[in-house]
């Protein structure tokens, strides 16, 4: 069964890329789809049998892969817990993914080929999810990253998705060079890359040093340092984040299938299943803690600017994983697997009910001229609202013996402040409560700006402008502009505060009027874009409910994980211990952050142009995103373009070429030019050059 889940979609993958055109896209779309579902049947009853206890961990093998002296890098297909989580997560999302750019989609000239793409991702991340070995999973590592940059670059003829799909390609190039360096350093302290030798064996190097940059170090603490840097990279955590909203670019179904529940994910992954490797090294898990939180608290400082759809949810997803991480960093691996459960439903809600709202606006994504479109397109507001709800973490907390209840986001998010507390860092939950008003904020800012408000792309020129070039140029999502996050003060309806206008108007990035009573009128999507957000509205709604026992909860926890992953069952208990405070503090935070909202764009919408006036340098400082990208560009990527150039004029034209071929080419030309003055055609001549060679030939012979 794992052979036929894994496998299953490279085949659908190779028979619609090799097909192509010649297939057609209506078979290629059957073929992958088909291939998709199939494997999600397929993964759900392995997973069912963990939960009831029926499965066991166990090893298919493949076939023999690399022996080389002493590495033995077999191919084999690991199927515990932890994997089978990932089985339904990846199959579930992807094929719901599938079947939503069916209609999302369906004006592209190139469906076989994006839908190959797609299979081909899926198949890269399940080899990631089912390694039995570091190499085994590098291998997928490095697949999901190919497959990622030709989704990014899709519409290869636009240069800003072009750009977006090398800056992924390179960040995570960044990352894996980490991540290679770690497998290396394991394999040198442990003689081999099976994980699940690895992970037996770590405790006996507790306390062990090794060389490393030329000092000393805890042996488990560089190993783990190095793996972390990869998962700093493929899951976009601060440092190596640049690439993730950039990723935009890409048709908003790729948006979903990465941001939700696949490549960014692989990071967190990846520590959980090392987890028994990392307990053994307290300053790792502190950087991973550190390094989550700040991620978490960066992200939602972002999303609260930016006026992209698609932005503002893929901010969404780099804090959400920031959670993951500080979860992991304290120890509460289950609840890092948890969040990351949840978050694959109601995040790739989130992002595929965008991409139905921009399908609406003929591939608009500026929320500046969206507004009062729940009547439009109520199937799709009401998906988004329960996304909303489930990432913001609307619930009851159980109080005096009674259940949590409460949406999917409510019951994972909870459970990390929780453990942030419990584990004794106050700091941490301090960093999760804060994240959690701000995940609010912008995440009811986010809906009101869509779904209430005056509609202010009636008549609005600008839309009017991508209707046209969406009619006269396709299916093809960037029509319109290339840079969302930036105002533009003459098309947009009112200006932005970046821009310079005045914030006495009403007009800041997110406060528009109404500029007319007749135009273009949003539609509701097709019904192959529907049901996907309707089956994940369900999970938005309950994941969390049914399975937080599972993942979370002392006794059923040990027992479903089984060694899967490192399961603290004390913190697990002192989770449930915490004060009520501390239980009431995330609800307390996302009504705040709900409040703050409405007040904000329903009830006085001429507040964000007087906060953006009044906090101008706060205001850029956010709405560049910390100038990370500036700050790269004047670090790297200009003084890479400056010696590319020495090398290119200097190196090549002026050395190599001067004295290598064109060199060449004039010294033959050169001797061509006094050739061709001896055959001047003339008898005297050629008598003269023989007397010459007569006499240098006498001469010879005589001094000889």
């Amino acid at each position: 069964m794992i052979l036929v889940i894994v496998f299953l979609p490279l085949l659908a993958a190779a028979i619609a890329g090799l097909g192509n055109k010649a297939l057609g896209a209506v078979p290629a779309k059957l073929v992958t789809t088909g291939a998709l579902f199939v494997s999600c049947a397929l993964s759900w009853p392995i997973f069912i049998g963990f939960l009831s206890g029926a499965e066991t961990a166990h090893v298919t093998p493949v076939l023999k892969w690399i022996v080389s002296g002493n590495l033995d890098a077999a191919w084999a297909l690991r199927v515990d817990a932890l994997t089978a989580v990932m089985l339904v997560v990846i199959t579930s999302v992807s094929a719901l993914v599938h079947l939503y750019s069916w209609g999302y989609m369906s004006e592209e000239p190139d469906q076989p080929r994006f839908f190959a793409y797609l299979s081909l991702f899926t198949f890269a991340m399940l080899m990631l999810v089912t390694a039995d070995s570091l190499v085994q999973m590098f291998f997928g590592w490095e697949g999901v990253g190919l497959a990622s940059y030709l989704l990014i670059g899709f519409w290869f003829r636009k240069p800003s998705a072009q750009a977006a799909a090398i800056k992924a390609f390179v960040v995570n190039r960044v990352g894996d060079l980490g991540f290679m360096l770690g497998i290396f350093g394991t394999f040198l302290v442990f003689g081999t890359v099976s994980i699940p030798a690895i992970l037996a064996a770590a405790p006996n190097m507790a306390g062990s040093t090794i060389g490393f940059l030329w000092f000393r170090a805890d042996t488990l603490t560089v190993l783990c340092l190095l793996l972390f840097v990869g998962a700093m990279g493929k899951s976009a955590q601060l440092g190596l984040h640049t690439w993730l909203p950039d990723a935009m670019e890409g048709p908003t179904p790729v948006s979903a299938l990465i941001h939700a529940a696949t490549m960014v994910t692989a990071g967190v992954f990846m520590v959980c299943r090392l987890s028994p490797m990392f307990e053994m090294s307290p300053v790792a898990l502190d950087v991973v803690r550190f390094v989550g939180a700040a991620t978490c608290l960066f992200a939602a400082t972002c999303g609260l600017v930016q006026t992209d759809i698609k932005r503002v949810i893929a901010y969404s997803t780099c804090s959400q994983l920031g959670y993951m991480f500080f979860a992991a960093g304290v120890g509460a691996y289950g609840a890092a697997m948890f969040h990351l459960f949840t978050h694959a439903f109601f995040k790739a809600l989130l992002f595929l009910g965008a991409g139905s709202v921009i399908h609406a606006m003929h591939h608009e994504q500026d929320m500046r001229y969206y507004g009062g479109l729940r009547k439009s397109i109520p199937l799709t507001f009401w998906a988004m609202m329960m996304g909303t709800l489930a990432i913001t973490g609307v619930g009851l907390p159980g109080l005096g013996g009674l259940p949590n209840i409460g949406f999917a986001g409510f019951h994972s998010k909870d459970a990390i402040i929780e453990a942030g507390w419990a584990s004794g860092n106050p700091g941490v939950w301090f960093v999760g409560v804060l994240v959690a008003l701000l995940t609010s904020f912008y995440s009811w800012r986010l809906m009101f700006l869509t779904f209430w408000g005056q509609p202010r792309w009636v008549n609005s020129e600008h839309i009017q402008h991508a209707v046209h070039d969406a009619h006269g140029h396709g299916h093809d999502d960037h029509a319109h502009h290339d840079a969302h996050d930036h105002a533009d003060a003459h098309h947009a309806p009112a200006a932005a505060e970046d821009a310079g206008h005045s914030p006495s108007t009403h007009g800041a990035a997110e406060t528009e009027l109404a500029v007319g009573t007749a135009g273009y009128h949003p539609h509701e999507s097709p019904l192959p874009m529907l049901i996907p957000l309707i089956i994940l509205s369900i999970g938005a709604i309950a994941a969390g409910f049914v399975f937080h026992g599972y993942f979370i909860e002392p006794e059923a926890g040990e027992r479903f994980w089984k060694g899967a992953l490192a399961f603290r069952e004390h913190l697990m208990h002192a989770m449930h211990e915490v004060p009520v405070p501390i239980k009431l503090s995330a609800t307390v935070a996302m009504l705040l952050g709900l409040l703050t909202a409405w007040v904000a764009y329903i009830r006085s919408p001429g507040l964000p142009a007087v906060w953006a006036a009044q906090f101008r340098v706060l205001y850029r400082f956010l709405l560049h995103k910390w100038y990370f990208d500036e700050l790269y560009h004047l670090l790297f990527v200009r003084p890479a373009f400056a010696i590319g150039r020495i090398f290119w004029h200097r190196g090549d034209e002026q050395t190599i070429d001067r004295f290598g071929p064109n060199g060449s080419a004039w010294l033959v030309q050169l001797g061509s030019r006094g050739a061709t003055r001896l055959q001047s055609g003339y008898l005297y001549s050629y008598a003269f050059v023989m007397l010459i060679g007569l006499t240098a030939a006498v001469t010879w012979a005589i001094a000889g």
